[in-house]
């Protein structure tokens, strides 16, 4: 959903609507005119404050308790509550209150806690010093404090507090440097100019006497422009946007002008909502939930059960002696109520008899297995990264099973697939290849300098040439070297680069040397300082101060693509040279070897490198004169200067020489190829958002084999949507995926295309665009995950249901939005293949069990009911009623769903297959859910039936004696723990020390509870009812046997099941798990026969004689066709 649309509304709105404007006006200084000026027009801003957190001090009791009570399941609960206070019930207040409020507090603790964290973040961003120049002083303020039109005094790497325009800074062209990398992703350093009529105001005492205003437009979620006007038009260049840090400048003047919520990047963020995963949206019913619900079912059958027992309860009361024996009679209050009074008193009173079904407990236990669950996490070692430092984080337990339900994965490239570290590979100067550090062919050639430039282009006869660029023979003729000479002057002279001496990068001191202080470089592009260090590598380098003079700088801008500088050599002549895209290069040369640089860098675009093509002219005098006038024009033109620019720039870059092609590395993170195969395999699709041009992207997604070469591509792009509509290029990829054509809108045409792909690249996209382009709201709704590393990433990493950041060089903003954060791209592997496999399968067995051991427990008192004339007479004593979910069957499924491994880990990251297994919500489907409750129903029916047949008419004490009510409940409330406890025991694959504590010691615990609880007369209590029943039950040697013999009845059925689904239908997990023991059991076998002091293994006889078949796993490997599609789709910002 879009809320620009509301929020300026609201803005207006609080604004009032006769003041808003669609321009704002900020007095530098608050140098405001009078008030009774006709041009002044008063406007109200908001302070710097950020806000993330949900809760204050003093709404947090109210707001809680109104969240957790909106959801139904909880409200619920409540009702049920003030209904046993209210009215007579068969049970106490107590066994639904105290659930209730564990459940209450325990999430209001949870809640509170993580709330607390973010009011702590908030607070070390809102409390963050900030200089401030008021009446000629600085003064010092808190971050939060700061005002639209404060005067802001910035030192070297502080981080802009809000969106700033560049007034001065130390420098005297009036430019500084700044990086932008937790802002777009890149580490680069970026050049800014100061407005040009204030460049000049270089202390406090000057900006205590400007009087100036800028006149701006409202705040816009786009990053990349400004309009604005201070004496001159305002360009990008002029802003600096908060969260950039300032670099390689001792200090800079700036003016706010965005503050707060209305800074750039604010507004880029998608707004927080609180994300639920498809498990708990299907046991905790939601306002905004509209999915089938187990809970609401169950709700159903509750509702129906209490139906169905006060209409019995009244046709079985239809007899007079039924309805008011001599024992029981009515009181005369009881007589005047109405039917239908009684009817419902009656109804609700069945309600709290049989509201057990529905599970309080379990929500507790859900979010107990979230939380601790999620330190699995955190303590993983092979997620921990020795270069950071730093442990994979969890930010929200909420969606740890969403982990194993992803089908798309959105990511990021620049830190996120990449280093974003450029390194110099090669050059190819007049169709010569040189390759740095003397390697040819992967091979270091003999008595070549370690740094040494070296000609590895075939020579005559097909043998290498090995010249060194300190010394290139004569036989490349004396053209060739002057190619090359201008060649390597041009990488030396057309660039940006600036020479630094010492720089502090995430605790890191960049630029020592063996404790010595050494010189490193610093650029706007990582591309020009790969290059300029591949060039001092070579020792060829040109001292631009004594031999160059630099005249004139046409910068990078990503239409171009190109960049140019205009110099002035000792001997007074006067040299263009541009860098650029091949494509933007290519169109505009007019002689040199273009066939076999054009080859070469093609190349090296397959080999996945990043590529740019170098060329010069020389210029005359005039032409030079020429130049600076077209320049000076355009940079002075008071309307549309970027579109003069632009224009100037393109007549003066023209009839270029071409020298030759460079190629730099932006290497793969360690494993990305690896990682993104294994996600491929595992069934997911992946797409790439990024902000970078289509070929760099394009080269990243072939090295990283989401793409291949055998795959056909489709492209979507500007260049082909001016040749042909939009609606016609849609309907024609469309036609290319599907036989027949979708029908619908754009969206609807677009989204189907990409389903239909394996893997979709974008390029050009803005941090909202990325949000915009997920496809969460598909008619099957998939699970789609998020990843990325910059602040240009964090509205994508909120709207996808799971967001995960990386802990790169590119900041902290990712990683703390994030809902889980990992050091490099290649943990999402285990991340996903192993941990969300795993927690999957624990909380799916989690809430099955759960709802099967309610039913089992609750279906007998339901039966009972036609045994004592629908009396609402509980079978079980209130005590057990209590303590079934909260002590006596709740510790071994909590810890069944913390450490169960049905596969062994190793196995789940070799073969990434087996994620499919569990896709689509495969465990929490109708059929497994509906099995699940049938044998909760068979189970209770068993334990009441047998138990009743087995008691019927017989005496089974040593004295004659009859077991009474008490005891026939007791009984079965013991045959139903022991049998929901073994059931988990048999589903339990990976067995500790710590499962057969809390296994068998849940089943001591109940049996300790229940002799103490019937063998000690408890004062406090107004009934006795319980008293010495468990030990007189424990008496008899029938009922012994019965406990045993209805325990084994009931899981009979599920094991036989069991036993042949896997020996029929076998799934790959269940192969896998006998290849395991077997494999386990081969392992115990050649130690028995190692000699006598052979190791035995548990569960295996040792028998030396002993005869294995082994069962060799079988590994359903996918892999993708040849003719899968792909898209790429390049949207201009």
């Amino acid at each position: 959903m879009n809320f620009s649309t509301i929020r300026n509304f609201i803005t207006r709105w609080c604004a009032g609507e006769e003041n808003w404007v669609d321009t704002r006006t900020v007095y530098i200084g608050h140098k405001e005119p009078p008030s009774g000026s006709e041009a002044y027009i008063p406007q109200k801003y908001p302070d710097n404050r950020i806000v993330s957190s949900k809760y204050t001090f003093w709404n947090f009791v109210p707001k809680n308790l109104f969240e957790q009570f909106r959801r139904v399941a909880n409200f619920y609960f409540l009702i049920i509550f003030l209904v046993q206070l209210i009215i007579d019930t068969p049970t106490s207040p107590i066994t639904s209150g105290l659930p209730l409020f564990f459940v209450i507090t325990v999430t209001a603790i949870k809640q509170g806690y993580e709330d607390w964290l973010r009011h702590k973040a908030d607070n070390a961003i809102n409390q963050c010093p900030v200089n401030v120049v008021e009446g000629g002083e600085v003064v010092r303020k808190q971050s939060r404090k700061l005002r639209v039109g404060d005067v802001v005094l910035m030192k070297e790497d502080e981080t802009f507090p809000c969106d700033l325009i560049l007034l001065s800074t130390s420098r005297e062209e009036g430019t500084c440097f700044v990086t932008t990398a937790s802002l777009d992703g890149e580490s680069s350093h970026k050049t800014y100019y100061a407005v040009q009529d204030t460049k000049a105001f270089t202390t406090e005492e000057d900006f205590d006497t400007l009087l100036a205003s800028i006149e701006c437009e409202q705040p816009q979620p786009d990053l990349y422009n400004v309009f604005g006007f201070c004496f001159r038009p305002l360009g990008s260049e002029n802003l600096l946007l908060r969260g950039a840090t300032l670099k390689n400048t001792q200090h800079i003047y700036a003016v706010a002008i965005y503050t707060g919520m209305e800074t750039k990047m604010a507004l880029n963020y998608q707004s927080k909502s609180q994300k639920r995963s498809a498990i708990t949206v299907l046991i905790r019913p939601h306002p905004s939930s509209v999915s089938p619900l187990l809970s609401v079912l169950y709700l159903c059958i509750l509702i129906s059960k209490a139906l169905i027992n006060t209409v019995l309860k009244y046709v079985w009361q239809a007899d007079p002696d039924r309805d008011e024996p001599f024992y029981n009679q009515k009181t005369d209050t009881e007589r005047q109520r109405h039917i239908l009074i009684r009817a419902f008193t009656d109804f609700l009173a069945f309600m709290v008899l049989f509201n057990y079904i529905i599970p309080v407990s379990m929500y507790v236990t859900v979010e107990m297995q979230k939380f601790l669950g999620s330190y699995f996490i955190m303590w993983d070692d092979e997620m921990f990264d020795e270069e950071l430092g730093e442990r994979a984080q969890v930010n929200t337990s909420d969606l740890n099973e969403e982990l194993g339900q992803v089908e798309y994965v959105f990511t990021d490239k620049t830190g996120t697939l990449t280093e974003n570290n450029m390194e110099f590979i090669e050059c190819c100067v007049d169709g010569h290849v040189y390759v740095p550090q003397a390697i040819c062919n992967g091979q270091v050639l003999p008595g070549a300098m370690s740094m040494d430039m070296i000609d590895s282009s075939p020579g005559p006869g097909g043998k290498v040439r090995q010249n060194a660029m300190s010394c290139v023979t004569c036989s490349l003729g004396l053209a060739c070297q002057e190619t090359e000479e201008l060649f390597f002057r041009a990488l030396c002279l057309c660039h940006t680069v600036q020479v630094k001496e010492e720089e502090t990068v995430d605790g890191i001191k960049m630029g020592l040397h063996q404790g010595k202080s050494t010189s490193f470089y610093i650029s706007s592009s990582p591309d020009e300082v790969a290059l300029v260090e591949g060039m001092k590598r070579s020792f060829f380098s040109v001292s631009v101060e004594s031999r160059f003079e630099l005249l004139e700088v046409l910068t990078f801008d990503s239409v171009r693509r190109r960049m140019s500088v205009i110099v002035r050599s000792s001997g007074g002549e006067l040299y263009l040279f541009c860098k650029g895209a091949d494509s933007s290069i290519f169109p505009r040369v007019i002689s040199g070897k273009v066939a076999q640089v054009k080859a070469r860098v093609e190349h090296n675009a397959v080999e996945g490198l990043r590529t740019l093509c170098v060329a010069y002219r020389k210029l005359s005098v005039d032409q030079y004169e020429e130049t600076c006038h077209l320049l000076n024009s355009a940079k002075l033109a008071l309307q549309d200067r970027d579109k003069k620019l632009s224009e100037a720039y393109d007549l003066i870059e023209k009839d270029f020489i071409l020298l030759g092609a460079t190629a730099v590395e932006d290497r793969l993170q360690d494993k990305a190829a690896d990682t993104i195969e294994s996600l491929h395999k595992a069934g997911m699709k992946v797409w790439v958002l990024t902000g970078d041009k289509m070929e760099t992207a394009a080269a990243t997604c072939y090295a990283s084999k989401l793409f291949r070469r055998s795959t056909q591509i489709l492209e979507l792009t500007t260049k082909r949507t001016e040749e042909q509509s939009l609606h016609e290029v849609l309907f024609d990829l469309s036609r290319t995926v599907q036989e027949d054509s979708s029908q619908g809108n754009y969206k609807e045409i677009f989204l189907e295309i990409c389903r239909n792909c394996s893997a979709v690249l974008c390029c050009r996209m803005a941090p909202l665009q990325k949000a915009q382009v997920l496809i969460k709201a598909s008619p099957e709704h998939p699970i789609t995950l998020a990843i990325g590393d910059g602040a240009n990433d964090v509205s994508m990493i909120l709207e996808a249901h799971v967001g995960i950041g990386i802990m790169g060089k590119e900041g902290r903003q990712a990683a703390r939005n994030s809902d889980y954060a990992i050091p490099k791209f290649k943990h999402l592997k285990k991340m996903l293949l192993v941990h969300g496999h795993y927690y999957y399968i624990r909380i799916s067995e989690l809430v099955q069990y759960f709802f099967y051991k309610n039913v089992a427990f609750i279906f007998p008192q339901f039966l009972y009911q036609f045994f004592c004339g629908f009396s609402q007479q509980p079978l079980y004593d209130t005590a057990y009623l209590t303590l079934y979910n909260i002590s006596f069957t709740s510790l071994p499924i909590l810890l069944f769903s913390l450490i169960e491994q049905h596969i062994n880990m190793d196995i789940l990251k070799k073969d990434p297959s087996l994620y499919r297994d569990i896709a689509k919500n495969s465990l929490l489907r109708w059929p497994i859910f509906i099995y699940w409750t049938f044998l909760g129903v068979f189970d209770a029916v068993v334990f009441f039936f047998g138990a009743y047949f087995l008691f019927y008419n017989t005496t089974f004490t040593s004295n004659g004696q009859m077991f009474g009510n008490w005891t026939f409940g007791t009984l079965v409330f013991t045959v139903l723990v022991f049998t929901v406890t073994l059931k988990l025991a048999l589903d339990t694959h990976y067995w500790t020390w710590i499962n057969h504590f809390v296994i068998w010691g849940s089943l001591l615990f109940f049996v300790i509870f229940s002799l103490l609880w019937g063998g000690i007369i408890w004062p406090f209590l107004n009934y006795q009812r319980m008293y010495y029943v468990f030990m007189q039950m424990l008496s008899s040697g029938p009922a012994w046997l019965s406990i045993i013999l209805l325990i084994v009845t009931s899981l009979l059925p599920d094991v036989v099941k069991k036993v042949v689904s896997r020996a029929l239908w076998p799934t790959t997990t269940e192969r896998i798990q006998v290849s395991e023991r077997a494999h386990t059991h081969t392992h115990c076998l050649s130690h028995i026969r190692s000699g006598p002091l052979s190791v035995p293994c548990a569960g295996f006889p040792l028998n030396p004689d002993l005869s294995l078949l082994t069962f060799s796993p079988r590994h359903s490997s996918f892999l993708l066709p040849n003719n899968c599609l792909k898209v790429k789709m390049f949207f201009k910002v």
